[in-house]
């Protein structure tokens, strides 16, 4: 942790009334003290020797001066990675400590760094969907970084709807190449980070051909640029896209092909191979496992989620505790704005939900995990259930974090609205994952497939997947009965899914009672199927963060164990209250259970209240990760404003220029 030595006194003050074990929480969080210890040892060959640092600061940038600057020290964080990192985090397994890794780069880019596709979905693509011959050949060079590369699936015309894909792959036999064709402008590649001016390496997604026929999108692997020139290839069209609410260090790029030819061996074919000759060969077991790196950065996504709220909540509250407003009562001082009970019920769902959001995303880690290795001996039977899985987490996480940072930034006051604060940043990056790799409503359109399928097997009394298990009680005909307990809260949470998921069913079997095909029935239902594939995920996420707390505080001191059960009650608390209205539908939950429970959730933030600096100072961010004027471990704020103002180019003059060329002319009356 970065510190002075100087902390604001309100700050000192805070953490005295802490009565838990800060660093306990810590290793909760981390998932053991091993976990904690190792991420320290990252976070300090990789930030202590300063190297993050810009010459001026990134905001005073111009794009073409951004970009660069994050190259230059993409080339350095690169270089400690490769050199002082690799074997230290596994980066090869991806495991936790390779997100680990990750998270140090937020501290040498405030936005993104142009290399984030390299490892992000370059490299998983190519451990997932190489053969073993393949993996020998690009792996190496992509770990070593002796080729860059992103993942261009995405095209200007077609995004989530991947059989939609436009860009082609023709192969040729009597060359043993597949020739990439771009037919359309709706078929250019868009999107992809690092391709504008970055990579020289790309995998591509195209529609393969041979024989004539098409068999679906296939990746490929397709040098794009010169290994020494750097110079675009001929039948080669790539660029940068332009300016964006975020991500602009990030160059992301089009690409197009004119009848572009490639090596027969570039295709990846661990899933399916196209023989010399021309003749297909499905290897995979199951369609969908070529939407593998896709699946992949869902789930990291889900824990990207996690962290970026978890760095807003840090800044939020910590300011919240330092600043003081207003005067309730003339006598006495202005209390801190942290002591209002309307800023405790804004932040403190944060820091519950970037908790709920961590441990779910570790779940659905070790549950991908699990999956893959099902795959692996040829069994793909919880796949189905996995993709409902990741697809609905990542839709409500990316979205629950992107609200609550900007509700963050609403908690800092004009402050917040400041790039200095950090906010800005953050709710811009997170935004922008609320629609990539899957649209929100789309993905949990996907979800809702699934559980339309869940509720016809409990209909039937077919055995049921465990996310679904619930649906077994959807049909006793009685409303769940209330109970405010945790546990009757998330069987609540369980009972208004089954409820809408049943609905969604009803709505669907009427319509094509009265006429509607079974797609139009479905496109009519859609608004209902995604509200039940929301509530769908929003259980799940309840069942797994009170599950997974329970169990990782099961030999906690009794102070940890305590609030972080605060936390978990919140959480449900607070969904309860957001979701009143279906409750009162589907569980007997009456009004006055409805007001004992808003004053429960009062109660709660008071004794939650003590303990939020102690909370937020839990996630163990530094400062150099922060990039925050207002969240400081010492709390320095209004020093570090002033400071970060007088560095504003504006400021190295007395006056400038624009003065004398347009304002004077026109107080004197001369334009």
């Amino acid at each position: 942790m970065s510190q002075t030595t100087e902390v604001n006194p309100d700050l000192v003050m805070e953490r005295a009334k802490c009565n838990f074990n800060v660093l306990e929480v810590t290793h909760l969080i981390d998932g053991g003290e091993q976990n904690t210890l190792q991420r320290k040892k990252i976070e300090n060959i990789a930030l202590n020797d300063g190297a993050w640092k810009d010459p001026i600061g990134e905001e005073h940038m111009t794009p073409k001066e951004k970009y660069e600057n994050s190259v230059r020290k993409t080339c350095i964080y690169g270089s400690i990675v490769k050199n002082e990192l690799a074997e230290l985090s596994g980066m090869e397994s991806f495991g936790m400590n390779f997100l680990a890794v990750r998270r140090t780069a937020d501290a040498f880019f405030k936005e993104v760094t142009p290399l984030l596709q390299q490892f992000g979905q370059f490299v998983p693509t190519i451990l997932g969907q190489c053969t073993p011959e393949q993996l020998s050949c690009w792996l190496p060079k992509a770990l070593g970084l002796k080729i860059i590369g992103t993942y261009a699936q995405t095209e200007l015309g077609h995004g989530t709807f991947i059989r939609g894909l436009e860009t082609t792959a023709t192969y040729d036999p009597e060359t043993e190449e597949f020739v990439l064709h771009s037919p359309t402008l709706s078929s250019y590649k868009w999107w992809a980070g690092g391709l504008g001016k970055t990579v020289n390496y790309c995998i591509v997604v195209a529609q393969l051909y041979t024989k004539g026929e098409c068999h679906g999108t296939y990746p490929f692997m397709v040098p794009i640029r010169d290994e020494d020139t750097h110079m675009p290839l001929p039948g080669i069209k790539v660029g940068e896209i332009g300016p964006k609410m975020g991500y602009n260090t990030g160059d992301n790029g089009f690409l197009a092909f004119n009848n572009y030819r490639i090596p027969r061996e570039n295709m990846l074919m661990k899933h399916a191979q196209v023989l010399k000759d021309g003749t297909y060969v499905k290897v995979a077991r199951h369609g969908k496992l070529t939407y593998g790196t896709m699946v992949f950065v869902r789930v990291v996504l889900v824990s990207d989620a996690a962290f970026n709220l978890a760095k807003a909540c840090t800044i939020a509250v910590r300011y919240s505790a330092i600043r003081r407003q207003s005067r309730p009562r003339p006598e006495e001082p202005e209390p801190q704005v942290l002591d209002y009970a309307t800023q405790q019920h804004k932040l403190f769902i944060a820091i519950a939900t970037a908790h709920a959001f961590q441990l779910c995303s570790v779940w659905l880690w070790d549950s991908y995990n699990v999956v893959l290795a099902q795959m692996k001996d040829g069994n793909t039977d919880t796949l189905t259930e996995f993709h409902a899985l990741s697809s609905g987490m990542k839709a409500i996480s990316t979205s629950d974090s992107a609200q609550l940072i900007e509700q963050c930034r609403h908690a800092c006051g004009g402050h917040g609205y400041m790039i200095s604060s950090g906010i800005p940043n953050l709710y811009n990056y997170v935004t922008a994952t609320r629609t990539l790799e899957g649209d929100y409503t789309v993905l949990l359109l996907q979800t809702a497939r699934f559980l339309v399928k869940a509720y016809e097997q409990a209909e039937a009394k077919k055995p049921l997947t465990p996310s679904v298990a619930y649906l077994a009680h959807a049909f006793s005909g009685r409303k769940t009965t209330w109970d405010s307990s945790p546990d009757g809260i998330i069987r609540s949470f369980q009972a208004l899914a089954a409820g809408k998921i049943a609905a969604c069913v009803r709505n669907i079997r009427k319509r094509m009672q009265a006429g509607l095909s079974q797609v139009d029935a479905w496109e009519m239902s859609t608004i209902q199927l995604v509200a039940a594939a929301e509530a769908h995920s929003r259980a799940v996420i309840a069942d797994t963060y009170r599950r997974e707390i329970v169990r990782l505080t099961a030999n906690s001191s009794p102070n940890v164990k305590a609030v972080m059960e605060q936390l978990t009650i919140l959480y449900l608390y607070y969904w309860a209250l957001e979701r009143t209205g279906d409750l009162l539908m589907y569980t007997s939950v009456s009004e006055k259970d409805l007001v004992d429970l808003q004053e429960a959730y009062e109660e709660l933030l008071l004794k939650i209240r003590p303990n939020a600096v102690g909370l937020v100072d839990a996630f163990d961010l530094r400062d150099e990760i922060l990039h925050s004027t207002l969240g400081s471990y010492d709390g320095r704020v209004y020093e570090r404003l002033m400071e970060e103002a007088l560095k504003s180019p504006l400021n190295k003059e007395p006056v400038n220029q624009a003065h004398f060329k347009y304002l004077k002319p026109l107080i004197q009356g001369k334009l």
